[in-house]
């Protein structure tokens, strides 16, 4: 059977014109087989959190947010917190590389000659991360593959590549940096817009030449041509449809042209990369996504919070510093706010068949690359779900046993999307398998 895409190449249009003509309705992943869509978020934040500030308590069998999560608390109902969580990968590196790069991929860091401030040097992760598996599998299949298949996302994230600023992985030594412009994801993910009209006047020559070609077939190839005319129609009719309605099923967003790539900033940097995201998102682009706030060891200086010190000189001050401390939590409150406004553009923007908000079809995934900053430990790695695109049972605390590889949420997450997998990264530290989260 001649699919439409192996028609489009066969007539010989160019390559660079099928992801744009892919895109129509007609051509459209899962267009013959739609349904949920389910997409995944990851969020990163860096260099651990004040525990006592962050994880919830249970009173009346309720779940209270500290003052950390308290700006989630909008989206209680729809929260899940994992606590006892650890990254017990072990092999080279220091404590925030493999805590960085091991987070997502569950693997250890091959050797290398990249040295941190203890232990022997690393090199990039050995095997591919979480997100890169979810989006691979859903690459798969017709119904649920996406232009991009994944986007990665930065804000703030220093030009340098090393294991502490990459957490998605290809694969084993295949490191995806992430893009941290948002006028250069503008441009990825809106470019070829601009090159409508061309692929316009491509369809009019192709539905002129099937025409004449229809006279010189067997009844039987007359009869698929008739077919293949119907669908160029067809999608002559979209495009111009598609140009009427603003041509995206959500519009191309607006970006401030004077926004400098400046750590002053980084506050608007990092609204206008989520409502990117979420756009790219609305309008089927992609089901995956990372949001990297920083990296780990990062110093960036917030001064918008008025906050001069470097975050992670600030991390490794003692817990009786309590100026130190205070700062520590006006940044990680602010990183909560962040996850908070990225909830409320899912949550505000209607799946375009109407069938609910895409919140309720998204899990966003904030994690850390560490459980404390001044401890350095791998042990109660924070871990806050928010949406309902896992199916996992929301608003409440989990306890785990202390020591539960972080393995085995990434199975269960995997698990999530229908993707049938026992064990990921170190097979060691995934033979009890998936957590129960239902």
């Amino acid at each position: 059977m001649t699919t439409r895409r192996a028609f489009l190449r066969q007539l010989g249009i160019a390559p660079a014109t099928l992801p744009f003509l892919t895109g129509l309705p007609s051509f459209a992943a899962g267009s013959e087989n739609s349904g949920r869509k389910q997409r995944l978020i990851v969020m990163f934040s860096p260099n651990g959190t004040l525990p006592t500030d962050f994880w919830p308590k249970v009173v009346n069998s309720k779940m209270e947010f500290g003052s950390i999560l308290n700006p989630l608390n909008p989206f209680k109902n729809q929260t899940l917190i994992i606590k006892g969580l650890s990254n017990l990968v072990k092999g080279d590196g220091d404590g925030h590389m493999r805590g960085m790069s091991c987070l997502l991929t569950g693997a250890r860091l091959h050797p290398g000659n990249i040295q941190g401030g203890s232990h022997t040097p690393a090199g990039w992760a050995s095997s591919i991360s979480i997100d890169q598996e979810i989006k691979n599998f859903l690459q798969k299949n017709s119904a649920t593959r996406t232009r991009f298949g994944s986007l990665e996302v930065g804000v703030a994230v220093p030009d340098r590549a090393d294991p502490w600023t990459r957490m998605s992985y290809a694969g084993s030594n295949q490191p995806l940096a992430p893009l941290d412009d948002p006028y250069q994801m503008l441009q990825k993910l809106y470019g070829q817009s601009k090159d409508k009209q061309t692929y316009a006047s491509i369809l009019d020559e192709l539905g002129a030449d099937l025409n004449k070609v229809s006279k010189k077939l067997s009844s039987e190839d007359n009869a698929l041509l008739k077919q293949h005319i119907q669908l160029v129609a067809d999608m002559e009719r979209e495009m111009m449809a598609a140009a009427k309605a603003g041509k995206l099923v959500h519009p191309e967003p607006e970006l401030d042209p004077n926004i400098e790539i400046t750590n002053d900033n980084t506050p608007k940097l990092a609204r206008m990369q989520i409502d990117l995201l979420v756009n790219a998102m609305a309008n089927d682009m992609t089901r995956v996504g990372t949001l990297q706030f920083m990296r780990s060891v990062g110093q960036a200086r917030m001064r918008w919070l008025g906050i001069e010190e470097g975050h992670h000189s600030l991390s490794h001050e003692p817990d009786k510093n309590k100026a130190a401390q205070d700062k520590l939590k006006k940044i990680n409150i602010w990183f909560a706010q962040q996850l908070a406004y990225l909830a409320g553009k899912l949550k505000a923007t209607a799946e375009p068949d109407g069938n609910g908000n895409m919140l309720d079809n998204t899990t966003i995934v904030w994690v850390n690359e560490l459980g404390k900053g001044n401890s350095h430990t791998l042990h109660n790695i924070p871990c806050v779900v928010i949406g309902g695109g896992s199916g996992f049972k929301m608003n409440r605390l989990v306890n785990l046993p202390k020591g539960t590889p972080h393995n085995r949420f990434l199975i269960s997450l995997a698990n999530s999307y229908g993707h049938d997998i026992s064990s990921f990264g170190e097979k060691h530290l995934s033979t009890m398998g998936a957590l129960n989260l239902s």
